[in-house]
């Protein structure tokens, strides 16, 4: 087999795919367990992880999308079942 094509990750395209899977766990626990203290902080390391882009750009815009979706379902449980937010 040739190695033609292949192309080395960089570490930074590393990072951002641990951060994106990282933003994805931390935004679906926020969702059961303090939206307003987790919720925020994986937005955060999903917009660092698109930031720093490279091979993980379809998993971070992903982390993105869950990472929002989470916040207002979040805080949708957490008032309905009476939950604190904090």
């Amino acid at each position: 087999m040739s190695s033609a094509g292949y192309e080395r990750a960089r570490p930074s395209e590393t990072l951002a795919g641990f951060l994106a899977g990282a933003a994805i766990f931390v935004s679906l626990t926020g969702i059961a367990w303090r939206p307003l203290r987790l919720i925020p902080i994986s937005i955060l390391m999903a917009l660092v992880a698109a930031g720093i882009g490279g091979r993980a750009t379809r998993l971070s815009q992903w982390a993105v999308g869950i990472a929002a979706a989470s916040f207002a379902v979040g805080l949708a449980v957490a008032v309905i079942t009476s939950n604190p937010l904090w």
